[in-house]
């Protein structure tokens, strides 16, 4: 992240164990929630990213690919992602790339620049990513409220929604079994077209 005080939350928090403490890189200072300031302000931390990446890539026995996991409301999550994506398509460009992203909507949107990180994220995802799911905010507030009970849903309960359905669509990568598959196989089954990898849970 661009913003030190999230990694120092990780840092910090009850879930600090569950992540190698050299693998929380931060920068100084924050995007603004503005795609070109975030891909501005990650050219100063993006070489130490792909070090590491490649360091632990190379602790693989068949790396079969990468899954990112962003929002692309902001400009971290859209601006510093974007140059990530494009590192790891020099990196390694026959490995899969699959990216979970969350969408911003009008309704619940607290940035009037959101859209356009969106959409300058999007044509990133179109040329360096293979498959590329698309979660909406918007819907997921709606699940949390008209579904699950939730009368004010917070930000806990919306990443856990998300978390859940991640988990499901990835189980078959993560264990064993009939319906093992691999990361490319993603691809191979849901998308027609490599320009046409864009889909959407339900």
């Amino acid at each position: 992240d661009l913003d030190p005080t999230v990694i120092d939350e990780i840092r910090c928090g009850p879930y600090r164990a569950l992540f190698q403490p050299e693998l929380l890189i931060s920068g100084k200072e924050d995007a603004a929630n503005n795609f070109a300031r975030g891909r501005l302000i990650g050219k100063n931390i993006i070489d130490l990213c792909l070090s590491r990446i490649r360091r632990f890539a190379g602790y693989c026995n068949r790396l079969q690919g990468f899954i990112i996991y962003n929002s692309v409301g902001g400009g971290t999550g859209s601006g510093l992602c974007s140059l990530l994506l494009e590192g790891l398509s020099v990196d390694y460009g026959k490995k899969s790339k699959m990216a979970f992203s969350i969408y911003p909507s009008p309704q619940i949107s607290n940035s009037f620049v959101e859209p356009y990180n969106s959409i300058l994220s999007t044509h990133t995802f179109l040329e360096h990513t293979d498959v590329a799911v698309m979660l909406d905010n918007e819907a997921i507030y709606d699940i949390c409220r008209n579904s699950l009970g939730i009368e004010y849903p917070v930000q806990t309960n919306l990443n856990r929604l998300s978390s859940q359905l991640i988990s499901s669509l990835t189980a078959s990568i993560r264990f064993g079994g009939n319906l093992n598959t691999e990361l490319n196989e993603f691809q191979r089954n849901l998308v027609p077209y490599n320009r046409i990898h864009f889909m959407t849970s339900s």
